[in-house]
């Protein structure tokens, strides 16, 4: 007999079960970082090759997130979401026998396309499943689930590829998002018929208009952009500067996982702070000048002997860069044309960050590969994108209160 979710209660327990949904995502795309040093090993891959690796998984999303936003609000947001960690598994499962780069190269794109798929209805559903006196602390653990997701892969990965090599550390991550789906087909509450009716009624092509013709979308999507480019390609290049360092695999494990784990502190704290009144700008212009910051401490030439020190750069370049995640996921309902538009907004986001994470690990690798395999310069890219960010980010505060003035009007 079918069970029937249609009457289940939403509660805060479904919300978890769809954050962690997000951090069984991250982990297919946060996999592959322990893995390179053994993947170029046996595949040969090179530098260049091992940062088109790093973005590829994010191909999908790069062309497809804006399509996956208004195909999730036509299909149901817990469909999609079980579509995405289908495919997730599937994916990972095929590419556990893979033994040739260009077939790994394609299964990750469909790893990315799993992962769009998965996590594009989240922060909907998420809203859906709690009070809305919890919706932004919640929404702000959601903006976790990279970095978790990340720790968890960055420390278990080299521990279970010593045991079963790296074809049973994909088959393992394969396993959990299998796992998520049958979570999320018994807990997560079934999406309402009438909010997919309207949704279809309405059709793409006016939620397509409303969401691109306004600015709220654009200004998270690039600013989001700009962060993920730089936090992807730095936690991505972590394990391999840590080895040409002459560090110990364990001990590279741990220390990337740190790392990324740290960035969880500043998207828990946005809920908070945001409930006391604190301005998104002054949050995100908090992000960013940390994250240049931190990068020139972690890289630059000045402490190219001071390991302590570098690290505890790369430490605050993750914790204090959290505050952009947290805070653009908790923004994303205000910042969408409509409530039929969230989950086309959040699509048209992760597109923009994807793109973001395409670019920066070849980018980063190339200005290495310039130095000489150098990555003392890596501090001027995430530079860069810190000042382009901090600038959207000035442009998203004058955004709200002018939305703010409208909505009071009305």
């Amino acid at each position: 007999m079918k069970r029937d979710t249609t009457s289940q209660p939403a509660t805060i327990a479904a919300a978890w079960i769809v954050i962690l949904v997000g951090v069984s995502a991250a982990m297919h795309i946060a996999k592959l970082p322990p893995a390179l040093p053994v993947l170029q090993r046996e595949l040969g891959i090179g530098l260049v090759q091992a940062g088109f690796l790093l973005s590829r998984v994010q191909l999908a999303t790069t062309s497809l997130g804006l399509v996956a936003g208004l195909t999730v609000e036509g299909i149901g947001l817990k469909r999609s979401m079980m579509a995405g960690l289908a495919l997730l598994f599937a994916a990972g499962l095929a590419g556990g026998w893979a033994r040739d780069v260009g077939v790994l190269l394609a299964l990750r794109a469909l790893e990315g396309l799993g992962f769009l798929l998965a996590t594009v209805p989240a922060p909907s559903l998420v809203r859906r499943c709690v009070p809305p006196s919890h919706a932004v602390r919640m929404l702000g653990f959601w903006g976790a689930f990279m970095p978790f997701g990340t720790a968890l892969a960055l420390l278990c990965g080299p521990a279970v590829m010593a045991g079963v090599g790296w074809p049973g550390w994909w088959w393992l991550v394969a396993l959990l998002s299998g796992v998520m789906a049958l979570a999320v087909y018994w807990r997560v509450p079934a999406d309402p018929p009438a909010l997919a009716h309207a949704a279809r009624a309405e059709g793409w092509g006016a939620r397509l208009t409303s969401t691109l013709g306004a600015g709220g979308p654009w200004l998270a999507g690039l600013t989001f952009g700009f962060y993920s480019m730089q936090w992807i390609a730095v936690i991505g290049f972590l394990p391999t500067l840590y080895a040409q360092s002459g560090w110990s695999g364990a001990l590279v494990a741990v220390l990337t996982a740190l790392v990324a784990a740290a960035n969880i502190i500043g998207n828990v704290i946005v809920g908070p702070l945001l409930g006391r009144g604190a301005s998104p700008r002054a949050l995100l212009w908090s992000g960013f000048a940390a994250m240049a910051l931190g990068a020139f401490v972690a890289f630059g030439p000045l402490t190219r002997d001071l390991a302590l020190l570098r690290y505890l750069g790369a430490l605050l370049f993750s914790a204090v860069g959290g505050l952009i995640p947290g805070s653009l996921f908790a923004l994303t309902p205000r910042l969408a044309p409509s409530e039929r538009t969230v989950a086309t907004t959040v699509g048209w986001i992760m597109q923009c960050s994807a793109a973001g994470q395409v670019g920066g690990p070849p980018l980063v690798a190339w200005v290495a590969k310039r130095a000489g395999g150098d990555w003392q310069w890596t501090w001027a890219v995430t530079g860069a994108a810190c000042l382009c960010g901090a600038a959207l980010a000035w442009l998203m505060g004058r955004r709200l209160k002018t939305l703010e003035r409208e909505r009071a009007s009305c």
